[in-house]
């Protein structure tokens, strides 16, 4: 899909062709722009980390839970901002680009947003003041790495894996950050967003190549990228394997849920490792990112229900939730 970008500002948004009249389109533009379907990414991290602890209330439990399942969405919007120039050619269809959002508005809000929900986060844990300065500055400097071969998907999966350990240190009593189930559970996470980065990369090859973004599947091609993901997620495999087992109890009634859980993200994470080696072109990459995607959430969301078997029930009504909101989604090869 080609676009011009030859009418832009300096930023690279496009002239305001439709211009915000009101608070109901800013946000409808906005939502849109912090991609409901993937706030269940960061949801399911934080929670993942909230399950390696006990101590808090339910309406705690709720309003972390919430604040978590927020920030990838302040954050997309926010990293949205110094990527129009790609996006331009490759995602058309977003608020930014067409000039129905100023990028400052979207600035001024994806700030206002992490903050408020990074309030929230550092309330259950001085300790987290740091870690969520840093991931928000991660966030404002990830077009930077981006723009190299070897950055990205680190760059990317680091901050993710900080949203996890905020999770773990929100909980007044928790898994000491020394422990194998933390870096089992860490690892699951950092290795699976690091794959669902670099899958994500197959979808944008040409735009990415024209904007200077040199990611590994501009600078390597498709094969071998395909072998490194499969890397990704073997040590995502690896990490989750670890954490099940060592947080197994057999004194604890049978975790059907993390069980079944565990058994759909690891088939997710096999069809699409075999379907990324089948990519041949740029708008199939959604094929291979959207089993991917699943598995992330799955994995996690199965470490959750073997340590906390009573959550279960809403991990089943949050995982329906991706679902759905996946399906609504305005562009059905962008994820």
């Amino acid at each position: 899909m080609t676009h011009s970008i030859s009418n832009t500002h300096s930023d690279g948004i496009h002239e305001g062709k439709h211009p915000v009249n009101s608070t109901a389109n800013f946000i409808k533009n906005y939502i849109i722009t912090m991609r409901p379907y993937l706030l269940f990414v960061s949801g399911i991290t934080g929670i993942a980390g909230l399950s390696l602890g006990e101590g808090l209330s339910g309406i705690q439990l709720i309003a972390l839970s919430i604040a978590f399942f927020l920030t990838y969405g302040f954050g997309q919007a926010l990293t949205d901002c110094f990527q129009t120039d790609t996006d331009s050619i490759s995602s058309p269809y977003r608020p930014l680009v067409q000039g129905k959002l100023s990028r400052k508005a979207v600035m001024i809000t994806s700030l206002a947003g992490l903050t408020i929900a990074g309030t929230v986060i550092i309330y259950f844990n001085i300790l987290n003041f740091a870690l969520a300065l840093t991931a928000t500055l991660g966030l404002a400097t990830y077009t930077y790495f981006k723009r190299r071969w070897w950055g990205g998907p680190f760059y990317n999966a680091w901050i993710v894996g900080v949203v996890f350990i905020m999770g773990v240190l929100s909980q007044p009593v928790h898994i000491p950050v020394r422990s194998a189930v933390f870096y089992g559970a860490l690892a699951a996470v950092f290795f699976g967003y690091a794959n669902f980065v670099l899958t994500g990369y197959y979808k944008d090859i040409s735009a990415d190549a024209k904007t200077g973004y040199n990611t590994l599947v501009v600078k390597f091609g498709m094969k071998f990228s395909a072998y490194v993901s499969d890397i990704f997620a073997l040590l995502q495999l690896a990490g989750y394997i670890l954490a099940v087992v060592l947080l197994y109890n057999p004194d604890n009634w049978y975790p059907v849920v993390s069980v079944a859980a565990g058994i759909t993200g690891i088939i997710f994470l096999l069809t699409g490792q075999i379907f990324i080696h089948k990519i041949k072109n740029e708008a199939e990459a959604y094929k291979s990112i959207s089993p991917v995607v699943h598995a992330y959430i799955l994995l996690p969301a199965s470490i959750v229900c073997l340590s906390k078997p009573e959550w279960s029930l809403w991990i089943i009504i949050f995982y329906a939730g991706y679902i759905l909101t996946l399906k609504l989604r305005p562009e059905k090869s962008q994820i």
